[in-house]
């Protein structure tokens, strides 16, 4: 996929840099949204949430297409090398169902993150405390501060 430098943010710290497309939404547990058409989102994880993952071995979905979903609420599961981590819903509305393609080949989340590797979608609208690309930029830079200060404690 073509990457347009107007549309992208590049973002470096320490040791972690990633890509930030401008038309995405994000959450502070780093989930990134995209409205696909009318009031039905995709949503996806961040390349830092994948990173604290490590490499995608499943996931699996409790919540099954046509339940109502709340931002906050766990509706599945993803699994990594490094961690196991429930997969929160981050919008109201109804829930679409997973990304089909996922079950052929997990790490589209990892290598085409903000296209192809979404994980599930929700018809409806945005949970609270929603993060345009300069929010999460500043979010990021919180965390991995604070992730460095805990290091040097250790």
């Amino acid at each position: 996929m073509t990457i347009d430098p107007q549309q992208t943010v590049y973002y470096r710290r320490c040791r972690f840099q990633t890509r930030l497309p401008v038309d995405r939404l994000f959450t502070p547990a780093h989930y990134w949204l995209a409205e696909v058409e009318s009031g039905l989102w995709h949503i996806g994880l961040t390349k830092f949430a994948t990173r604290m993952l490590g490499d995608l071995v499943e996931h699996d979905f409790n919540a099954a297409v046509g339940d109502s979903v709340e931002a906050g609420e766990p509706i599945g599961w993803i699994e990594g090398f490094k961690a196991i981590s429930d997969i929160y819903c981050s919008a109201n509305g109804v829930f679409a169902g997973g990304n089909p393609e996922l079950a052929d080949d997990l790490t589209l989340v990892e290598r085409d993150l903000y296209h192809r590797g979404w994980l599930y979608g929700v018809r409806g609208n945005p949970g609270e405390g929603i993060l345009d690309v300069n929010g999460y930029i500043s979010l990021l830079d919180r965390t991995i501060d604070r992730m460095l200060r805990l290091q040097r404690q250790a």
